[in-house]
């Protein structure tokens, strides 16, 4: 403002400052985004972009195949064994045929029990590599997993052949008198077990391995420290410790092994059948698809509830991590 000389009565501006006027001082309560955060910021939304193709492909023609599949499962078939689409519950209710109910029951048993022989195979061999491979772990890994990316259907009538009654494991057994003559393995459901195990106890040993890789093997020292022998130490520090490995591979060897017909085909009998046979045999033979979908809803269900139990049983533990 300006101000009045009292000698002269003339008006006096103040000085100015040279540099200008005196801009405000900067906000310092938001800091400004270093090109490091900004990039952090950038990554979320790019892989947003790079997983919505994928994720809009497998969300829509999963879900446009389940809803066939659930749609079907109410239809009928016309004279020519062509489905038709209706509201029909005849298949619905031809569930409960106890020749259905044992092929499902079967075929829960046999995925049940390769779960069991799958978790006594793989705890070892992971345990082994974890622990004791040192630095051919990734080699010995690798020996377990290649062989596996091999065609399902090659590795199957492979190992049929070493199961067949001049195989050499009936030759060994034979030799050490632990079989007769008469001992079959092949047609049986020991067959087919043995096939679901041989197909599937990779996906066991891999979280089993996961597991042990992450887990403080200083417990294991702090058990043989307490006196714990070998064997109570694995089963009271080691398994406790691995438990969500394992309760992942049950998951993975179960819902294949639930749903598997090859095993049953080429190493089971007539009497071996499973609840994968019968959906084949009604979509492919027997032309009755909404019976065949009504079959696989079925399945689904009980793969369904298999999930959820697995599911809660994880978030349980981690909120009993958590506290």
């Amino acid at each position: 403002m300006a101000t009045r000389n009292n000698r002269t009565g003339t008006a006096v501006r103040p000085p100015q400052d040279p540099a200008g006027p005196i801009a405000p001082p900067p906000d310092r309560t938001r800091p400004e985004a270093t090109p490091r955060a900004r990039t952090r910021t950038r990554q979320p939304r790019l892989w947003t972009w790079l997983l919505l193709p994928g994720t809009l492909w497998m969300t829509g023609f999963l879900v446009v195949s389940l809803l066939l599949v659930a749609t079907l499962a109410l239809g009928t078939t016309d004279p020519l064994g062509n489905p038709r689409f209706g509201l029909n519950f005849a298949n619905l209710t031809a569930l409960a045929d106890p020749a259905y109910r044992t092929v499902l029951l079967r075929s829960l048993g046999y995925a049940l029990i390769t779960c069991l022989i799958s978790l006594a195979v793989a705890y070892p061999v992971a345990y082994a590599i974890a622990l004791r491979g040192g630095r051919f772990k990734n080699l010995l890994i690798a020996a377990i997993v290649v062989p596996f990316f091999a065609n399902y259907l090659v590795r199957m009538y492979g190992w049929s052949v070493v199961l067949s009654d001049d195989g050499p494991l009936l030759k060994a057994l034979r030799a050490i008198g632990l079989a007769d003559e008469g001992t079959k393995i092949l047609q049986t459901g020991v067959g087919v077990i043995a096939g679901l195990v041989y197909g599937f106890v990779v996906f066991m040993i891999i979280p089993l391995y996961a597991a042990m890789e992450r887990m403080d093997t200083s417990l294991i020292e702090a058990g043989r420290d307490l006196y714990g022998g070998p064997l109570r130490t694995f089963l009271f520090v080691t398994v406790p410790a691995t438990r969500q490995g394992a309760a992942a591979g049950c998951v993975l060897v179960f819902l294949p092994a639930m749903g598997d017909f090859v095993s049953a085909q080429l190493m089971g009998g007539p009497d071996q059948i499973m609840i994968g046979n019968l959906i084949q045999d009604k979509f492919f033979q027997g032309q009755n698809w909404p019976l065949g979908s009504a079959l696989t809803m079925l399945l689904m269900a009980v793969l369904f509830l298999g999930m959820l139990g697995y599911l809660r049983r994880t978030r349980k533990d981690e909120a009993e991590a958590a506290r």
